[in-house]
């Protein structure tokens, strides 16, 4: 089976996934699932979303501090703490517990750890050399409208706009989407048995980046929540919970490549994640019940 696809198959699937499949399944989804009255309350979510982001942060750095992480590490040490593998973990999962209903909360979490990523994030690592030199950092706009993310704003538009979509558009959008989930599940396995578990190495700088991203994040997220969005609907608070507890970004490692960091130190933190996401998420939903 090995020989059946070529090495730039799981870069198709992601390129499929993004840029079809993706935006189709949000666009019928937001016109589905939501309504003008609905969009008040996503807008606090997205407030409180945000507070969880900051505060986290702020607990990266001073974990970097406490650690004393070297130059090289430092970037992708927060961007594993703060920011999620949305996409290709937290979609496929969040859809598989909470269904489709849930998946206007998905995309309040989406905007802001896309948001994080590609100005605060992508500017940590690049920021960073392993030489202690500041390497030219650079925001790449364009990263701030992903395909996903421009459809659901089309799809908002719609909404507000009371705009009918034809019953042969919907349906077509509804099979395209579809593909979804099984293309996520099957990049995730691509991607782990290219990684190998022979390159995993453990340290301290290791075991403190993973007890940011699934202690801390959680942790940060829950505490939010409880405090200031009590009356969060039960779909939308777990939603952000599981979020805040999945793996490191996959493009940690090209980051970090890029700002002269550590990637071989990235790779690994997205390997260990990746694995070690399917010990957490039965006790993230033990705990949340």
């Amino acid at each position: 089976m090995r020989s059946w696809f070529s090495d730039q198959f799981s870069g198709n699937i992601s390129k499929l996934i993004m840029n079809v499949g993706l935006p189709a399944s949000i666009f019928v989804s937001v016109l589905k699932y939501l309504n003008r009255s609905m969009l008040a309350g996503l807008s606090s979510g997205l407030l409180y979303v945000f507070g969880a982001f900051v505060i986290s942060y702020v607990f990266a750095f001073i974990m970097i501090a406490i650690l004393r992480v070297p130059a090289g590490r430092r970037g992708v040490f927060v961007n594993m703490v703060v920011n999620a593998n949305t996409i290709f973990i937290g979609l496929p999962l969040n859809i598989a517990l909470f269904g489709n209903e849930a998946l206007p909360y998905f995309l309040i979490y989406y905007i802001a750890n896309t948001v994080s990523t590609w100005t605060v994030g992508v500017y940590l690592i690049t920021a960073d050399s392993k030489e202690g030199k500041k390497a030219g950092a650079k925001f790449d706009w364009k990263k701030l409208l992903p395909p996903p993310l421009v459809g659901f704003l089309i799809a908002l538009m719609f909404l507000f706009l009371d705009i009918p979509v034809p019953t042969f558009a919907i349906n077509t959008l509804t099979y395209i989407g579809n593909i979804v989930t099984p293309m996520s599940l099957l990049y995730i396995g691509i991607v782990l048995a290219r990684a190998g578990f022979k390159s995993i190495r453990v340290d301290k700088d290791t075991i403190g980046a993973l007890a940011g991203r699934y202690i801390v994040a959680p942790l940060v997220m829950l505490a939010i929540l409880s405090i200031a969005g009590g009356n969060l609907p039960a779909n939308e608070f777990k939603t952000f919970i599981v979020q805040s507890a999945a793996p490191a970004l996959a493009v940690l490692p090209i980051l970090a490549d890029q700002g002269d960091g550590d990637r071989e130190y990235a790779t690994n933190l997205v390997t260990i994640s990746t694995v070690l996401f399917v010990v957490v998420i039965p006790v993230v939903l033990t705990l949340l019940g």
